[in-house]
Parts: structure tokens; sequence; C-alpha cells
């Protein structure tokens, strides 16, 4: 019997009551990307992805960490999504996934380039706990998890930089100018509707970044609309005085716990 194919909402938090096997999982997942343009995706990677599947609607019973709960919004808008970035650019490693949530697009991208480095930046503690465990069940090497947020105080050389997160196109700059390396890049998974902070971003930026690819795309066979934007780190940032940096953040801290009035 299919399964009720319907979210259900307890409070704000949001769950499937897809219940899916893995292997039914599997099997639809081999349908959605063979109409999805990824057909040619190894079995192995397939079935790692499905197992991933299991394991974010399984949380997802208890957090809330994703907005799509059915298992075809997941295969497009989540992997298909991630892994059409490899087939628009050149990936650089070792890769930093800034900001990755539950482990998007960081998660994808290991699996289809099991041998590189990928690092993944998460500031929620229960998010990187999911993760560590994601690691674990799909047994993926070279992957290191920093729980914390990423900042002009992250210092962890990489040659690239990906996020899919919403956060402001200079303030993704801003926050690895000191971690990447010059020629490295930074690679932006955005909406189509990026022109405006895009254009304010190569004027405050374009001492440090040069913008080396824009590419305009949707979602094979969907209405899905996406931007990638590509930056090419030009020149060393400033220098970092983490002395400064750690008063600052104190004082953030200390504000948002109610001691300075």
């Amino acid at each position: 019997m299919r399964p009720r194919n319907i979210a259900a909402q307890r409070g704000r938090h949001r769950f499937s009551r897809e219940q899916y096997t893995f292997e039914q999982a599997d099997e639809r997942l081999e349908d959605y990307f063979r109409h999805h343009g990824f057909g040619d995706l190894p079995r192995q990677q397939r079935r790692q992805l499905s197992l991933f599947y299991r394991l974010l609607i399984s949380e997802q019973e208890h957090q809330n960490f994703t907005r799509l709960l059915t298992l075809r919004d997941i295969a497009i808008k989540h992997f298909v999504d991630c892994l059409m970035v490899p087939r628009l650019t050149t990936l650089r490693f070792p890769l930093l996934d800034m900001g990755t949530g539950p482990g998007f697009p960081g998660i994808p991208l290991k699996i289809v380039f099991p041998e590189d480095r990928i690092i993944l930046g998460e500031g929620v503690q229960k998010r990187v706990a999911f993760l560590k465990q994601v690691r674990e069940e799909l047994q993926l090497k070279s992957l290191d998890i920093i729980g914390r947020n990423i900042g002009p105080d992250f210092l962890y050389p990489v040659q690239g930089v990906i996020t899919r997160a919403v956060e402001d196109v200079g303030n993704t700059l801003i926050n690895v100018l000191n971690c990447l390396q010059v020629g490295g890049q930074v690679y932006l998974m955005k909406g189509p509707n990026v022109d405006p902070e895009l254009l304010a971003t190569r004027k405050r930026w374009e001492q440090f970044f040069e913008l080396t690819q824009d590419e305009a795309y949707s979602l094979p066979n969907t209405p899905h609309a996406r931007r990638l934007l590509v930056f090419t780190k030009t020149h060393v940032g400033p220098q970092v005085d983490l002395d400064d940096l750690l008063e600052q953040e104190f004082a953030q801290e200390v504000e948002a716990a109610g001691d300075i009035k």
C-alpha cells in the first residue's frame, strides 16, 4: 500500500507521515533521479542518499531540520539541487560547507566526492550531533564537522567554500575572507533574484574577490530557477585582530544574555 503523502504538524513542528522502507525509498529515488537528469548516478551513491533521506526524516520527528517533507521534494529540491553544482563548475578542495544545517549541500557532495576533503561548518549543536550520526551511518571518510559558526576569525585554510544559506553575498565573503586561500573560490547557491545584493557586493569587495562565473539555470524538468555565483579570491584580506574579534563576540554574548542594558 502506498504511504499517505501528507505532512503532520505538532505545534510549529512539521514532520512527514510518509513511511517508506529503505528499499522503497531507494526505488523511488531512482525514478526521481532518472526523470530529473541524474539517471547516471552510481547505484552505491544513490543508496547512500536513500539512507541519508531515512535518517533525515527520522530526525525530523524530533527536530525541525527541513521544511521539505516528501521524498519527491527532498529528491529534487535537496539532492538534485546540490548535485547540480559540480555539473556547472569545478569544485576545489578542501571544501568548506558554510552553514550546512542538516547537511546541504555538504553530505550529497561528500557522497559523490568520496576521496576529497569536505568540512561541514554548523553552529547549532543538535544539527552537529545529527551530522556526526550521518557520517558514521554512511561511513563517510575525509569529512570534518566543525560545531561553530564561520566568521572572519575562522582561519583553517581551504581552497573552496560553498553555501546554500540565505545570508547576504557580502556577509558570506567577509566571513570567509581569512580562511579561503588566494586563488580559492566561493560557490554561492542562490535564487534567480540575486542581482541587487550582487551589485552591492561587487562594489564593496572587488579588491579581494572577482566574480568569475554567474550561471542561471533550472533544476532539470522543473520550473525551479537557480543562480550559481562563483567568486575567486584575488588578494589577501586585511589582517585579523583576534583579540578585538573575541572582545566583540564576548560583548554580543553578554548583551544577548541581558546583562547589558
